[in-house]
Parts: structure tokens; C-alpha cells; sequence
């Protein structure tokens, strides 16, 4: 309106422009049917001649066509989209579910290995509610930074007003877990872990749930004066547990279904991760679960501290967006925390923690104006490539779609494009924007059956009346085998058929024939020639190059190897006869132990080129030889009766002082004497000249009477020495038996008793002169 005619034109003709291309930008990957995509003729009669492969129906539009195959019967499987559920996005939040996300669910039907694009559309809804949940350390470090958050509620939540009027928020705090070697174990240190001067501290603990989200800023307001600071031992805290358990217990935090959700961890020092809790004897790894129990995690003590990925993995699955809000001096350690969490910003605070609120409010902004398209989930063999269409684009990419600076109520969308390499049915995957809610629910399946409506019943002509057709191919009827069933199988079943034209590795033909009968009929090469042998193992068409000519040009293919002519040689017929690069100083042939190819020695095994004159490999000549020098030299060992047949690859002489210095050989022959010989190796393998030293180095025969004599001395040693030793036994056992006598007699007791036949002596006296007066 208000436009002259021309200037209408001109803005139909632009509009029309924009439309088409935005069109074709669109659909560029879906078109199937070109010169370039493979298609499938069906049922063509003779389209394939006898002796060539079926796959010869799979081709270009463009061949199949110029083969005489119609356009009705071609058939090409198509891509089909449907979106199941496809929602407009919401303009404004009105205590109702928004939809920021669109569409909500949609399946795909893919032809295997074809691309599919569709376009997934994304706007912040202006007014979206916000869940801030303030996550602070109450370490003794912190005891200022706690009296400034005291007093933040107010500017708090005035911050968050200018982003939504539907915002909460929330209060935690956490130190470290209440064992050694984190926390002093000490009763009265576990009751008052500060400095003994101080009199408001708290009873150590891990991490304490104070407020759950609420609208009231008075409530966060009282419920921050209540809290006093406590204190551990080390410098680390037990971060990554208070977040996990804020992730996790949804319930008690009061996490809204409809909510842009932050953490904001303040704190002034690094934190523990997995494997940590081995310094306290805790081997349970963390379940990932919520412990909650009267606002208290009650599993700190007995469960080991989360890792990084289980937290990222928590996070996301949970929708929460963490801020770190740290002091200078772990900033770093905090910046490539963040690198491992999606979804996530570090800020730094001042000494006292004034800036947290103009932190907090910088780092949601950064947040929200960063949409991300990620997926869960995607099955193997698909892949999904990101096209992001909007201001400010990130690169395309396999794992995610990037817009940057999106403002509230600005619509931005990416491309889609999916591809299928196997076959699958109804596998569904998630794709998602990191932070949000909202999701798509992608269902892909495959279209990997080929669509023929086969014409005729059993028995139709093609097939010369002895099967049916499926898809343009005969399928043959029971003692019929053949493209066209035309052979009958006999007294012989299929497979025994089928095995005579299989080589050693089971394949019919080489995989270049059809069996026709139990014979091979070989295909055409693609150079027009024909395979040929009883397995259609051989072509003319693939030997060796040289020059980028086959056999080099001086020789003929024959059966995938070069016959060259006379005055080549080589496996590509490269090299022209010549025998002047294996000419010895001798004026031999590679010394006579190889063979002259390509003007170049090829030696036999262990000789060494370029000549091949010596072996490395080989055994010691003067350790084979040896019988035959012996024999030779000195008739003698175990060649003496044949050495004329045995050794004549020796030419030898006998000498005083040998001239040969190529093998000098010192060895002991059959009867004990040392021979000096030396050796040089003539042409051919075993051929040697051998100098064999006339005077042999023979030890001096042993003297008779000296062993006889010391035989017989050793004889009467032996037998005094025997004598002596039965000497001993005696005397020590004799010894040993009066030893014995001796205590025994100590030991006897005999009786005093007197035998009562024994009458002892008595003697009377008379005094003949005694009268007894």
C-alpha cells in the first residue's frame, strides 16, 4: 500500500526470490532421484544376458534407463518425514507449560545411506521463571564473605526481578565431610571447629540444605542470618558433594518443572573428587542417589565424593546451569571445571563477595543468550550433523548447534540432517537444548525392503516355466537351478552342484562367474574382455604396471601375471636383460649363488648381496667340512673309505705355510690332533679350495708304567685307608659297649643277705689246765 506498480513488482519479485531459495536451502539434501543415486530396475525381460550378474539391475537413473528399463520400473526408496507432534512456540509465560521448543516429536523413515533434513525451531519465552539456589562455603575462610551475603537478599532478588517477575530462590551450604584427614575427628573440635576466640560457629558438617526455593525474600533473608561459619582441616572442600545432592534431591530443594534452574557456588578454595575418599577409607563410590535426611546429607561419611563426569552427567539430566562464583586465586581450577560441565559460567568474586549479585546477573546472561542443540541417545550407525540458522552461528557440527547472542522472544532454528548407514526399527533418541526442558523425541527407522509388486503366478516364462519372479530375479522351483532356471539339477542336489565350481576358498566363481549346470560361465571385464579358467580365476586385465603401462609394455597379461618379451624381464617386464650389475671381479655371475634379475643379484637364502659372496647365515664351513680335510689330508676319520665320493666339492693341497686368507680354520680331528687348514669358497654354493698345513698338532701317548705304578699305589692307598676305617668302627663300637658296662655297673644294687645253708666258721679254745674255778 502506497507503493507505485513497479515497486510492487519489485518487492513481489524479492519476496518470491527469498522464498524459493529458502526453499531449496531447505530440502537440498532430501532429493533421491538424481543421475548420481543408485536405483533398482525391476521386472525387465532380458534385461540381464545370460552369464551376467544380476547387480547389473542396481545402477545410475541414467544407465538404467539407456538399458531399456522404464520409469515405472524403477523403483527408489523415498525419505518420509512426519511430525508426530509440532506445537507453535509460546510468545510469553502465563503460569501454563511454555513451548520453547518446536516440533515435539517427529519420525523419520530413511532410506539407508540417504540424508534427511528437517528444521528444529527454538524461542525464549520472555517472563520464563527462574530457580536460583545459593550454594556457599562455610569454611572459616569464608566468615567475611558470609556477614556480606547476610545482606544480599534484597539486591538479590531485585536482580532477579528484571529478569522475570516468577523467580525463587534457595540457600545451601557445605564444608567437607566429618572424618580424617578432612575434619578434626576430636569431639570437641567436631562440635566447635573455628578458632577458640570465636564464639558464633557452627558443628562441622558436610552439606546442609537450609531454605528451598520460595518467592519471599524475607524467608532468605532469616534463614541466612541463622547460619554461622564452620571450619575443617584441609583446603579443599567437598563442593562437587553439595551439588550433587542439590541436583539430585529435587524434591526437597523445590526445583519447579517449568524453570530456567542455577546453582551459584561460592567459595574460596578447590574441591575433592572421586578417589579422594580413599585418604579416609571410603571405597564406596558415590551412587548418584539423594541422601537426605533432615536437611543433612547423611551418606557423606560412608560414600566417596562424586566425579566430574557424574556431576556433568546429573546436571544435564537435571536441566541445572551451575555458576561458579570463586575467588582469584582458584579461578583457573574452576575455568576448566567448567569446560567438562555444559551449560556453565565462572565469575570472579572480590575479597568480601560484594560483586556476587552483578556476578550472578552477568554470568545468567551469558547463559541464556547461548542456545546449544545437543542430542542423547543417538543409536549406532546414525549420524546427525547441526546447521544453525541464526545471528550469530556456530560451525556446523556433528555434536551440537550453536546460536550466540539470543535475546528474549528472538526465534532462532538449525538443520537437522540425519543419515542411516544400517537397517533399524523405531529407534528413538532425545535432542534437546542444554539447560531447557524442552525436547524433541526423534523415532528413525529404515527402509531397507525393496517395493516390488511381482507380476504373474509360478511358473512364468521368464523363468522358462519352472519358477516364479521376485523383484525382476528368478526364484526357482525345486530341481531347477540357473539365472533363468534353466538347468536341472539331476541325481545331484543344489550344493553338490554349486561346490564343483568352487575353488579352495568357497566361492562360486571366483565371485566373477555365474554356476551354470555345475560349470562356470564367467563374466565380461570391465575393459570388455571375458574371465576364463575352470573358476573364471583369471583376466588379462590386472597385472603388474610400470609406467603407468600394463606389463610395462614389453610383455603380454596372461592370467594376472606378465609374460615379457625376450629382451625384458622383471614382474612388470621393467627391466631389460642385463647381466653387467652381477658381475663378480671373477667375471661370474653373482659369484654363481644366485640369479641375475632386473641387472640385479637375487641371492639364494643366508648369501648377502650385492654379489652375494658371503653367508652370514650359514654353518661354519671349517666345522662341515672338517671330515673331508681329514680324509684328504691325512686319510684318516670317518670319510677314509669313501673320500673320493664324499668330498669332491674340495680341491685341496697340502702345504707347509698356507697363502689362503679369506678362512683360516683350526679344529680337532677323529683321532685327537689339531689340523690347520685354510679354505676360500670357489663359485657355486659348495665348492672350496682348501690349504691343509702337512705337519698336524698330535698330543704325546700317555706312559705305561707310570699308570700302572700309580695304579697299584692307589689300589694299596685305598685298601690301607678301607683297613683303617674298619679299624675305627670296631674300636668306637667296642668303645661305646664298655661305656655302657661301666654305667651299668655303677647302677647295680646288691643285697646284704646271708644264705641260710651257709654255716659261717667257728673256733672253740680249751684251757686244759682251767678247773673251772
Amino acid at each position: 500500500i502506497g507503493f507505485s506498480p513497479s515497486w510492487r513488482v519489485l518487492l513481489l519479485g524479492t519476496f518470491l526470490t527469498c522464498s524459493i531459495l529458502y526453499i531449496i536451502s531447505s530440502n537440498k539434501y532430501n532429493s533421491t532421484i538424481n543421475n548420481n543415486v543408485c536405483l533398482y530396475c525391476l521386472f525387465v525381460q532380458d534385461f540381464t544376458k545370460p552369464g551376467e550378474q544380476e547387480a547389473v539391475r542396481c545402477d545410475t537413473k541414467a544407465q538404467l534407463t539407456g538399458r531399456g528399463c522404464t520409469e515405472g520400473e524403477i523403483i527408489s526408496p523415498q525419505n518420509d518425514q512426519t511430525i508426530d507432534k509440532g506445537e507453535s512456540l509460546s510468545e510469553s509465560f502465563n503460569n501454563q507449560e511454555p513451548i520453547q521448543l518446536s516440533p515435539q516429536k517427529i519420525s523419520l523413515r530413511l532410506r539407508s545411506g540417504s540424508p534427511n533434513t528437517f528444521k528444529v525451531s527454538f524461542k525464549r519465552v520472555e517472563g520464563y521463571p527462574v530457580d536460583l539456589y545459593y550454594l556457599m562455603d562455610l569454611s572459616y575462610s569464608m566468615k567475611d564473605d558470609l556477614e556480606n551475603v547476610k545482606e544480599l537478599g534484597k539486591d538479590l532478588f531485585a536482580a532477579l526481578k528484571k529478569i522475570t517477575e516468577h523467580a525463587q530462590i534457595g540457600f545451601g551450604a557445605f564444608v567437607d565431610k566429618t572424618v580424617l584427614p578432612y575434619t578434626n575427628t576430636n569431639k570437641e573440635k567436631l562440635l566447635k571447629p573455628c578458632d577458640e576466640n570465636d564464639q558464633q560457629c557452627q558443628a562441622a558438617f558436610g552439606y546442609r540444605h537450609v531454605l528451598s526455593m520460595t518467592p519471599k525474600e524475607d524467608d532468605f533473608k532469616n534463614k541466612v542470618t541463622e547460619q554461622f561459619i564452620s571450619g575443617n582441616l584441609d583446603s579443599p572442600e567437598g563442593s562437587l558433594d553439595a551439588m550433587m545432592q542439590a541436583a539430585i534431591c529435587g524434591d526437597k530443594i523445590g526445583w519447579r518443572n517449568s524453570s530456567t534452574r542455577l546453582i551459584v557456588l561460592t567459595t574460596d578454595a578447590g574441591f575433592h573428587m572421586a578417589g579422594d575418599g580413599k585418604l579416609a577409607g571410603i571405597l564406596e563410590p558415590n551412587d548418584e542417589h539423594c541422601h537426605m535426611d533432615n536437611n543433612l546429607y547423611t551418606n557423606s561419611a560412608e560414600m566417596d565424593y562424586p566425579s566430574v563426569g557424574q556431576l556433568a552427567v546429573q546436571l544435564e539430566k537435571n536441566n541445572i546451569q551451575p555458576i561458579f562464583a570463586v575467588t582469584k586465586n582458584v579461578e583457573d581450577v574452576y575455568k576448566e571445571l567448567s569446560q567438562m560441565i555444559p551449560k556453565s559460567e565462572v565469575g570472579v568474586l572480590s575479597t568480601d563477595s560484594k560483586n556476587v549479585v552483578k556476578l550472578i546477573e552477568s554470568a545468567y546472561n551469558r547463559l541464556s543468550s547461548k542456545v546449544t542443540l545437543t542430542h542423547d541417545n543417538l543409536p549406532d550407525n546414525v549420524q546427525v550433523i547441526y546447521t544453525p540458522k541464526c545471528k550469530h552461528p556456530g560451525p556446523s557440527g556433528e555434536t551440537e548447534g550453536v546460536c550466540e547472542n539470543v535475546q528474549v522472544g528472538q526465534e532462532v532454528s538449525s538443520f537437522c540432517t540425519f543419515q542411516s548407514y544400517s537397517c533399524m526399527k523405531d529407534k528413538s533418541f532425545t535432542i534437546r537444548p542444554q539447560g531447557i526442558k524442552d525436547t524433541l523425541t526423534v523415532t528413525i527407522s529404515t527402509n531397507c525392503e525393496c517395493q516390488c509388486s511381482d507380476p504373474g503366478p509360478s511358473g512364468h516364462t521368464h523363468c522358462r516355466g519352472k519358477g516364479n519372479v521376485s523383484c525382476g530375479i528368478c526364484s526357482c522351483r525345486e530341481g531347477s537351478i540357473g539365472q533363468f532356471c534353466e538347468c536341472d539339477v539331476g541325481g545331484k542336489d543344489e550344493p553338490a552342484l554349486r561346490a564343483s565350481c568352487q575353488r579352495h576358498n568357497g566361492t562360486e566363481c571366483e565371485g566373477r562367474g555365474d554356476c551354470v549346470c555345475g560349470r562356470c560361465e564367467c563374466h565380461t571385464t570391465e575393459g570388455g574382455n571375458s574371465y576364463y579358467g575352470d573358476f573364471c580365476e583369471c583376466d588379462d586385465e590386472h597385472c603388474e604396471k610400470f609406467q603407468n603401462k600394463l606389463c610395462g609394455g614389453n610383455g603380454n597379461c596372461k592370467c594376472g601375471k606378465c609374460e615379457c618379451f625376450k629382451s625384458h624381464e622383471g614382474s612388470a617386464c621393467q627391466c631389460g636383460v642385463s647381466e653387467e650389475g652381477c658381475r663378480t671381479p671373477n667375471n661370474t655371475v653373482c659369484y654363481g649363488r644366485g640369479t641375475c634379475k632386473c641387472n640385479r643379484c637375487e641371492c639364494k637364502e643366508g648369501y648377502q648381496q650385492p654379489r652375494c659372496q658371503t653367508c652370514l647365515g650359514c654353518t661354519d664351513p671349517c666345522q662341515t667340512k672338517l671330515n673331508c680335510i681329514e680324509c684328504l689330508g691325512f686319510e684318516s676319520g670317518p670319510f677314509k673309505k669313501n673320500c673320493s665320493e664324499a668330498c669332491v666339492s674340495i680341491h685341496h693341497v697340502m702345504v707347509d705355510q698356507s697363502t689362503i686368507q679369506s678362512k683360516k680354520c683350526h679344529q680337532k680331528d677323529s683321532e685327537g690332533c689339531w689340523i690347520n687348514f685354510n679354505l676360500d669358497q670357489l663359485v657355486g654354493e659348495d665348492n672350496y679350495k682348501a690349504e691343509i698345513l702337512k705337519q698336524r698338532d698330535c698330543p704325546a701317548p700317555p706312559s705305561i708304567a707310570a699308570i700302572i705304578s700309580g695304579s697299584i699305589a692307589s689300589v694299596a692307598l685305598i685298601g690301607i685307608l678301607l683297613l683303617m676305617l674298619i679299624k675305627l668302627v670296631i674300636y668306637t663300637k667296642d668303645l661305646k659297649e664298655f661305656k655302657k658296662f661301666e654305667i651299668e655297673k655303677k647302677n647295680s644294687k646288691w643285697t646284704d643277705g646271708v644264705s641260710p645253708m651257709f654255716l659261717s666258721a667257728t673256733t672253740t679254745i680249751e684251757n686244759p689246765t682251767f678247773t673251772g674255778e
